[in-house]
């Protein structure tokens, strides 16, 4: 009976052709990308004037509105090649030459930023250097392009072994995985200094095994694992044990006490904005009080921009994009194909929970962007990449859903039927 239902999932994969994508990915992604072309319109200015008072800087008031609409439209490009001209097929053969370049690109800046301190090509801010500096063109944070190898690599690997049913082999699947994020760690979490893209790509490969059909009880102990390492990267940095303080506190924690000064700010932000929100432009919060608040502490001026009802549909717009995402998880025959788009699942939820968590207070503050929304290039020109390729998944999807077999222990289709777009040949 087994040998026969694989038998069958070989010929419905074999039969499932190339249709039209989900187009509501697209949609949605393009909504975000408009609010973010907004606010940063409306606080741009602002910023600018902050630096140019604060640190003698030179900015028009255009400066930052400017960049950011650079960065969307690189953003838009990086979409559409790996929509539709890199194939997904490509990148996996591929896949440890991109993850060699994302670690390589790492290891480098560890070595002019931290060691070396090569100033004019490496950019660094409260002792972490994580940005290198391109000349006539802007910063490059290697970590993000890290995210991304990390991504495509699993997304080959743990097929692989899903095929070979070595999906819970310790030896063959497990310590090669946790080697990666060891190194992904020390580069990113010890020397970068970056805990929330930290978290992020560890959201990518906990979601990327969970996919794969990892057995609970090992599931349960990998996860054990990452909370204690977790805790070891808090323990071991005095500014992240203040940031745990400061979230134990509550609201206890004022604008006075300088570890509570931008949860609190950030805070008043969201409050003043009450229902409709004071308008376009009249952020007060911006204009030098909240940190970061045009780049990880957007949500915030969100709020205050267009109010609860704003932060309702931004929330809206991330919560059908990420429901789009995992809807096509259940409805991908090829493994690969599975796995890469629940990293990006994993990917996206990840930074919307812990920005918007750590801007309401509710989990320690953690530096990281909202996708789209934060001002910033690299970011967003990676995670355009990866929903770029979800988008091109998409077309490959089966009309019902693909459900886990117990007995095997991955998935597979029960009463495998005629799939979505079949046809007698492949394309």
């Amino acid at each position: 009976m087994r040998d026969s239902l694989r038998q069958v999932r070989t010929s419905a994969q074999g039969l499932v052709r190339r249709h039209n994508p989900d187009h509501r990915i697209m949609m949605y992604t393009l909504i975000l990308v408009i609010v973010g072309l907004i606010i940063i319109f409306a606080i741009g200015p602002q910023r600018a004037n902050v630096l140019n008072e604060s640190f003698g800087s030179n900015l028009s008031g255009m400066y930052f509105v400017i960049k950011q609409g650079t960065s969307v439209m690189i953003a838009v490009v990086s979409f559409f090649v790996f929509a539709y001209l890199l194939k997904v097929d490509v990148l996996l053969r591929h896949k440890a030459i991109i993850l060699s370049i994302g670690i390589a690109a790492c290891a480098l800046l560890a070595l002019l930023g931290n060691l070396v301190h090569v100033e004019a090509i490496t950019q660094c801010a409260l002792g972490a250097c994580r940005w290198f500096v391109l000349p006539g063109i802007g910063t490059f944070q290697p970590a993000e392009f890290l995210k991304f190898g990390i991504l495509i690599f699993l997304g080959g690997f743990l097929a692989s072994r899903m095929r070979a049913g070595l999906i819970n082999d310790t030896e063959k699947t497990i310590i090669p995985a946790a080697v990666l994020m060891g190194v992904a760690a020390l580069f990113v979490i010890v020397l970068q200094k970056d805990l929330g893209t930290g978290i992020a790509m560890f959201a990518i490969v906990i979601s990327m095994f969970v996919v794969s059909g990892v057995k609970k009880q090992l599931g349960v102990i990998l996860l054990a694992v990452l909370l204690a390492a977790g805790l070891l990267m808090i323990i071991t940095a005095p500014h992240r044990i203040d940031r745990v303080t400061t979230f134990l506190k509550g609201d206890e924690a004022s604008i006075d006490d300088p570890s509570g000064y931008h949860i609190a700010h950030a805070k008043i932000a969201i409050g003043s904005g009450g229902i409709d929100g004071v308008g376009i432009g009249n952020s007060v919060q911006a204009a030098g009080y909240l940190p970061e608040a045009i780049n990880d502490s957007v949500f915030a001026i969100l709020g205050e921009t267009f109010g609860f009802i704003g932060l309702v549909f931004i929330l809206a717009m991330f919560y059908l994009l990420l429901l789009r995402i995992l809807r096509l998880v259940d409805r991908l025959e090829k493994p690969e194909y599975r796995l890469i788009v629940a990293g990006v699942f994993g990917w996206i939820a990840s930074h919307v929970v812990i920005n918007v968590a750590a801007m309401t207070g509710l989990m320690p503050l953690t530096g990281i962007t909202l996708p789209f929304l934060s001002f910033g290039g690299t970011s967003m020109l990676f995670i355009a990449a990866a929903l770029g390729v979800v988008f091109q998944i998409s077309r490959y999807t089966v009309h019902t859903q693909i459900k886990e077999d117990a007995d095997e222990g991955t998935r597979s289709r029960r009463g495998v039927g005629r799939p979505r777009y079949a046809s007698r040949r492949s394309r």
